[in-house]
């Protein structure tokens, strides 16, 4: 009679949580909707760049390169300098990143362009119309770069033309204001012997320097300053000795990267597959990018805080490809070392010597 019982006391259990979660299957779109009120009324009744605590803040939209990725967008760098938003590159899905780590393109403040490859520049399109429509902007982006900044950034709005057109068209002059379409483009010369400053503010300076990408010539790097704080972006490059000094004493080293071991894999499977143009490329990009110890040997001797990969080639959908892509890269560089993935944020606070890190990408989801 108890084991009866306890069997139909465990079968009434059973039955009731059946039921509930019958119910809650058949309330989840009223569920979901509630969940993305709440969701949405905090992200549109708040100012994330204000949520942040004073200081330099990096985080990565796009750690990818042309190759595809699933889980990176393509290169792209958001800088947070007190409140103020700045981006340097544009690659491909990297606005959508932006958003999704709850950095509002409407707020972006200038972009900053290290070179004129397709990977770096394919969302500068998207980025520009997204801060114009979704801010109501009143004038262009200011888009910094080195000469032939101009030419790309006519080159977007020739082709968002007629889009321009039909947003001003639907929405009204008052919430698209025509004047605030597009970018406007400020290019830069490059001191050949020394660092050129390309961007002054309250507490903030921003420092160009030339890399080397041959044949991709003019290509840049940067260097943002902020209250104490300092975060060098190599952008596209070979290593570079102009680098190393750029970088020196900086919090962070963002460095671009290539692990020559696993290229290798992806020639070898075209050679064999009769793919010759693409084994070619892939033999080719070995010249122009630097290798993870390289890049290591660079802050090493730059004395920099921490180094972070981003720009990965190849792929690494999976993080048991990390060992691997890094080589020796941790003997070389003895600070922390960071294979950066979309949406890795990390924060310096203003005159202090801490450093926080964390991922925000996905920030919306419910």
């Amino acid at each position: 009679m108890r084991a009866r019982r306890m069997w139909s006391v465990l079968a009434g259990l059973v039955l009731v949580a059946g039921v509930a979660v019958a119910g809650l299957w058949l309330a989840r779109g009223f569920l979901a909707t509630r969940a993305m009120e709440r969701i949405f009324a905090q992200a549109m009744g708040s100012d994330p760049l204000a949520e942040l605590p004073d200081g330099l803040h990096v985080g990565l939209c796009g750690t990818g390169s042309p190759m595809p990725d699933p889980t990176r967008a393509g290169p792209c760098v958001a800088v947070v300098a007190g409140q103020r938003l700045f981006v340097v590159d544009s690659g491909s899905g990297s606005t959508r990143q932006l958003s999704l780590m709850n950095l509002p393109p409407p707020r972006v403040e200038a972009v900053f362009i290290t070179h004129f490859h397709s990977d770096h520049i394919a969302d500068l399109g998207e980025l520009m119309l997204q801060r114009w429509a979704g801010g109501a902007a009143a004038a262009p982006v200011p888009v910094y770069g080195p000469e032939g900044v101009a030419t790309v950034v006519e080159g977007f709005e020739a082709a968002y033309g007629p889009d321009r057109g039909y947003r001003i068209a639907h929405h009204g002059a008052e919430v698209v204001p025509p004047s605030g379409f597009g970018g406007e483009p400020r290019a830069f010369a490059l001191d050949p012997t020394a660092d050129t400053l390309v961007y002054e503010a309250p507490d903030l300076k921003v420092w160009a320097f030339p890399v080397v990408h041959h044949p991709v010539e003019p290509a840049v790097g940067y260097r943002f300053e902020y209250k104490g704080r300092s975060v060098v972006i190599s952008g596209d490059t070979a290593r570079s000795e102009r680098l190393t000094r750029a970088a020196k004493g900086a919090d962070v080293l963002l460095h671009e990267a290539l692990a020559p071991n696993l290229v290798a894999i992806q020639r070898d499977a075209a050679r064999a597959a009769g793919r010759s143009n693409y084994a070619a490329i892939m033999e080719d990009i070995l010249s122009y990018h630097a290798t993870p110890e390289q890049a290591a040997a660079e802050a090493q001797s730059a004395g920099v805080g921490r180094l972070v990969f981003y720009h990965v080639i190849p792929p690494q959908p999976v993080r048991a490809l990390e060992g691997p892509f890094l080589g020796r890269s941790r003997e070389i560089f003895d600070g922390p070392v960071q294979v950066a993935r979309d949406g890795d944020f990390i924060s310096l606070p203003a005159g202090g010597e801490g450093m926080t890190t964390a991922n925000r990408l996905n920030t919306f989801r419910f």
